[in-house]
């Protein structure tokens, strides 16, 4: 007997696709707790027909703290307009503390491209004294830099 036939008073062909609508493609439901604030009751929101008149109209926001590598904290209050502003380069986008993050992260990353990949770099650091020499040198630069401030 073949899967496809079920058995009754005669034989039927079983067709899935009987038992559901299809959802048409126009429509949206949007089930999300969108703010940190409980609701004083359930409130159907009728007319919104797009995910940005959503964010548009419950204004979804979030204060978070950051905390940096000395264990200070900053808060900061991250809003949402799209769903595009819950990544990483939509949260990053309107933080200065992950911006600050991302850069150091892309300095950190340069740093070690050259590492790699900078031959005269590589031959230096292998040789004690030029990589006692490199290291002073990039001492001084930082102690001009930070008197520059």
């Amino acid at each position: 007997m073949s899967d496809t036939y079920g058995i009754g008073g005669t034989e039927v062909k079983l067709d899935a696709n009987e038992a559901f609508a299809d959802i048409p493609r126009n429509r949206t439901l949007l089930v999300e707790k969108l703010t940190n604030d409980p609701a004083i009751k359930p409130v159907v929101q009728d007319g919104l027909k797009t995910i940005e008149e959503v964010f548009e109209h419950f204004g979804p926001k979030v204060e978070v703290e950051f905390e940096n590598a000395d264990g200070v904290g900053k808060k900061e209050m991250l809003k949402f307009a799209n769903l595009g502003d819950f990544g990483a380069k939509g949260i990053t986008r309107q933080s200065s503390f992950l911006k600050d993050l991302a850069t150091e992260k892309d300095q950190y990353v340069k740093v070690v491209k050259q590492l790699k990949t900078n031959k005269i770099l590589k031959t230096a650091i292998a040789d004690p004294e030029a990589k006692q020499a490199l290291l002073d040198a990039i001492r001084a630069l930082l102690t001009e830099i930070e008197e520059n401030k």
